[in-house]
């Protein structure tokens, strides 16, 4: 990161902690198999700024230790690194499609975090359910974080980014 300024960091910060506040107060839906994540609409906001990356990454972590050491997060330990990498990639690829838009919507950067999370959770999921890999139970968990994922992103996560376009509260994001 070049310019890696106070106002950079704060802006990291503070989507660590909205995302990190969002899985806590929505604790119940956050985390399992039957999941919206609702912070994961935070995931497209690298489309505005790479700083939003480390932001998106941080906060992810964030939620899944506390939901470790609360025993909320039933993955474990686990979810802490592979479940935060799989939202790091997910962010880095977002930001890489960021200019593709369609009817002026970063539509292809809402779909790495879909599948990412499908697979790396849904995996998570049912090695954590079968005690090794099996495919029927790993295609069952993730269709089901796929479709929690394809509400947190397109239902919720593109029309955040129109809102922030719209209102300019995008700009402060860069």
């Amino acid at each position: 990161m070049k310019n890696l300024n106070t106002r950079s960091l704060v802006v990291c910060a503070m989507i660590a902690a909205i995302y990190t506040a969002l899985c806590l107060v929505l604790q119940p839906i956050s985390y399992g198999m039957l999941q919206v994540r609702v912070a994961e609409a935070l995931t497209l906001l690298p489309v505005f700024s790479p700083i939003a990356i480390w932001g998106v990454t941080l906060g992810c972590a964030l939620s899944n230790l506390v939901g470790f050491m609360t025993g909320a997060n039933i993955l474990g330990f686990l979810d802490v690194i592979f479940g935060t990498a799989a939202t790091l990639v997910a962010a880095l690829l977002s930001y890489r499609l960021r200019r593709v838009r369609t009817f002026g919507l970063p539509v292809l950067s809402a779909i790495p975090p879909v599948l990412l999370n499908a697979a790396v959770i849904g995996l998570e999921l049912s090695v954590l359910e079968t005690g090794g890999f099996n495919l029927a139970a790993f295609a069952i968990n993730a269709l089901y974080v796929g479709v929690g994922q394809t509400i947190s992103c397109f239902v919720l996560g593109l029309p955040l980014v129109y809102v922030l376009r719209k209102t300019g509260v995008a700009e402060r994001i860069k």
